[in-house]
């Protein structure tokens, strides 16, 4: 209970029109700047509840943050008498805008393109506007393709937000060289002073077990596994995508649902003779050898 500091009474008032609070014994105002969170507008119908006090969020997806305004569109213009004279408006104020606005409207909508065939999660895609918008900024894009600094930032971003995307994901998507690509990013990344983690390997589980069609259960053992390998420090100098297929490769032979080294190598994209050099390490240092050797007995009797 709130008491007067004067007069240690609780009898207190609260005047919403000045935003005070007042002691109704002493007349003390113990509070004078009270804030007022009800709605500005007095609601009559129930299409009023949609009004809020703010607009939309802004969004780097938008080359103008979700803040500019348009003068209208073509489908505004039929019902005007004088069409010419909004054309033109229309015209100038795309003259008008910035060399940096006008890159961004290009650039954001082969960021949506890419972001549509990828399916990135909204934060992955709102992340690599942020990036590519800073790009921009610094001037980081002329001399370079467009294209090559949108997929550069996608890839920075999918990693900032640990996915399971990969390079060759970004490449395909985009139509770009993977050798090009990793050029750009790292440019991005060395002018931008961003500091990127090494990927984990536990992202590209679900999505490789996805496509060999695995049950949970081998899922599961193969999280075990890769986390066993990161306890021995045979992670190091690894590719992430090599540990979580060789990772899977072993614990699908564990299990009783051997795949192929040629089909685990085209769906995680590494060669079988990584896979292969993989599958021997693993299994001599994490000692689990004898049990592999029982797996493929029982396998092929």
């Amino acid at each position: 209970m709130k008491r007067c500091p004067e007069c240690q009474s609780t009898r207190l008032s609260q005047n919403k029109e000045a935003g005070e609070i007042v002691c109704k014994d002493c007349g003390l105002v113990l509070e004078d700047k009270l804030v007022d969170f009800s709605p500005e507008w007095t609601e009559h119908e129930s299409e009023d509840q949609s009004k809020r006090r703010t607009g939309a969020p802004l969004t780097y997806t938008q080359h103008d943050q979700g803040l500019g305004t348009e003068i209208g569109n073509s489908a505004d213009f039929y019902r005007l008498g004088n069409k010419d004279k909004f054309y033109r408006l229309r015209r100038w104020q795309r003259r008008v805008s910035t060399a940096i606005e006008r890159n961004l409207q290009l650039a954001l909508s082969e960021l949506k393109r890419i972001s549509s065939v990828l399916h990135l999660a909204p934060a992955v895609e709102e992340e690599a506007a942020r990036i590519y918008t800073m790009a921009v900024q610094k001037g980081l894009v002329k001399g370079r393709g467009l294209e090559h600094i949108v997929a550069g930032a996608v890839y920075i971003s999918s990693r900032l937000n640990d996915s399971s995307l990969t390079m060759d994901d970004v490449c395909r998507a985009g139509g770009l060289d993977k050798k090009e690509l990793g050029k750009n990013y790292r440019f991005i990344m060395r002018k931008l002073d961003i500091k990127l983690m090494p990927a984990d390997p536990v992202n590209y589980v679900h999505k490789f077990a996805s496509k060999l069609d695995l049950s949970p259960i081998t899922q599961t053992k193969a999280l075990k596994l890769i986390d066993d390998i990161k306890k021995n420090g045979l992670n190091s100098g690894r590719s992430p995508k090599a540990i979580a297929a060789g990772a899977l490769y072993l614990a699908a032979i564990m299990n009783g649902e051997k795949r192929t080294q040629e089909k685990v190598a085209m769906v995680s994209n590494v060669t079988e003779v990584t896979i292969r050099n993989r599958y021997k390490e693993f299994s001599e240092k994490l000692g689990i050898k004898k049990h592999l050797n029982k797996a493929l007995k029982k396998a092929t009797a």
